[in-house]
């Protein structure tokens, strides 16, 4: 099946983004393996064992070498996100494979997707309850029209076991997803109006006892650079 492209210049950013997650969707629901969770109103899906252990290992050790304290865009501990995290190599080779395969499954055309991000949790730390998407009222918002405008889709692998702790929650959908090695987490973050979803407010709640390893790819509504 063909990637999707590039919207006309005809389309608004809404009619683009309600139509790659209407494309998106029925990509995933034809896809051998996809398994859509049972949400009302919040398009998400998981597919277990999308990496191998031997890529998960070799991922784990490409964010050890990135880790930074994580940023946010509300700067200060009021964002509640404690953990480290960093941007692979894009031009490795290893990643741009990883990157066609997500891309391959979801349809969408490479240029929009932003660099893999891979973030460590060692216990206590945490990512507070967020949206994915763009405040549009927010200052940073110029700043991102001009890189791709609003996220559309969210890809997160899970790269090891945890100890305890560490799940990936959902509180308004309401579900809850356990950290499972090499399993891929999906969602769309905008409603099928291709307005932001509020349901897709997520939290990563505190790692309880051991590592935990993920690594996440956004979508843009156009092309990110």
């Amino acid at each position: 099946m063909a990637l999707f492209r590039r919207p006309a210049p005809t389309n608004t950013e809404t009619q683009a983004l309600a139509l790659v997650g209407e494309r998106v969707r029925a990509r995933l629901d034809a896809a051998p393996g996809a398994y859509r969770l049972p949400v009302d109103g919040l398009d998400i899906y998981g597919v277990a064992d999308f990496f191998m252990a031997a890529e998960c290992a070799r991922l784990i050790a490409m964010v050890d070498a990135v880790a930074r304290p994580s940023p946010t865009f509300h700067k200060g501990p009021a964002s509640g996100r404690t953990s480290y995290s960093g941007d692979v190599d894009a031009h490795d080779p290893f990643i741009r494979q990883i990157e066609q395969r997500i891309d391959a499954l979801l349809g969408i055309e490479p240029a929009f997707g932003e660099v893999i991000q891979g973030q460590r949790y060692a216990p206590g730390q945490e990512f507070r309850a967020h949206y994915d998407y763009f405040d549009t009222g927010a200052s940073y918002w110029p700043g991102e029209v001009k890189r791709g405008g609003q996220r559309s889709w969210t890809a997160m692998v899970y790269l090891n076991a945890v100890e305890a702790g560490g799940v990936t929650e959902f509180p308004k959908a309401p579900i809850s997803v356990p950290p499972q090695p090499g399993a891929l987490l999906v969602w769309n973050n905008m409603g099928r109006d291709g307005k932001p979803n509020p349901l897709t407010l997520h939290a990563g709640r505190p790692v309880e006892k051991g590592v935990k390893y993920i690594v996440t790819k956004w979508y843009r509504a156009r092309p990110w650079f």
